[in-house]
């Protein structure tokens, strides 16, 4: 253990052929033993962005944390019922001559989540999609058929 100036500690771990041990067991253990298809990947050993799916009488609101990002590097796509959201990014600045890593944990990922919506009750061609403060959102309106109806009464004859 190396002890830091503020009185914490650091541990020191044995490297092997450039790997740390700890990433063997967070591959281990991060894996989705559940999801052996393609519909929610990440195309790093990165997690994947959390989703909130959240439906009211309106509407239905997908939220996606996803810090750190731009706009434009979402791909949002819909094919008959399937509402697949990705995005592909790349480390573009390499550092300089005169300087180098010591820890480098930014990690630019691609990954793909994949929702089936239900046919009949959601009005695909009003889907709305808006990113701020690091969550993208999609606002996914009802079919009007679909919506909930207020109670009434009925009138007995």
């Amino acid at each position: 253990m190396l002890t830091l100036k503020n009185g914490g500690f650091m541990s020191i771990i044995k490297r092997n052929n450039g790997t740390t041990m700890t990433n063997l067991f967070d591959d281990i253990f991060s894996k989705d033993l559940f999801n052996w298809g393609l519909d929610n990947y990440s195309g790093t050993a990165t997690s994947l962005p959390g989703v909130n799916i959240r439906e009211n009488a309106e509407h239905f609101l997908v939220e996606m944390a996803a810090p750190g990002m731009n706009k434009e590097d979402f791909k949002i796509e819909l094919d008959g019922n399937n509402l697949t959201i990705s995005s592909q990014r790349t480390q573009a600045d390499e550092p300089r001559q005169d300087e180098r890593y010591t820890r480098r944990e930014f990690s630019y990922q691609s990954f793909q989540r994949s929702f089936t919506l239900p046919k009949d009750v959601v009005d695909i061609d009003h889907i709305q999609a808006k990113y701020q403060n690091g969550v993208l959102n999609l606002v996914i309106p009802k079919k009007e058929e679909a919506k909930q109806k207020p109670p009434r009464m009925i009138q007995i004859s």
